[in-house]
């Protein structure tokens, strides 16, 4: 697992532990509903880094390098 996926998965269970009325702890940070908003924004942030790993995992590779192809009519 990828620390993308692992923050993600982190912040997902912050969000729903803050929404079953419990508070989490984020390092020093004692976190609760009030920054739920916080809480999504991170969930969010990491769910879009996620998403550029996996489509950078699928995209061709020639040597190693990542290329993209753009059609220009």
């Amino acid at each position: 697992m990828s620390t993308a996926t692992d923050m993600h998965a982190k912040y997902l269970a912050a969000e729903q532990a803050v929404l079953d009325g419990k508070t989490v702890k984020f390092g020093e940070r004692l976190l609760g509903m009030e920054d739920l908003a916080e809480i999504r924004a991170g969930r969010q942030e990491w769910e879009r880094k996620v998403a550029s790993e996996a489509a950078g995992a699928n995209a061709p590779r020639i040597g190693g390098i990542g290329f993209s192809v753009a059609r220009m009519d």
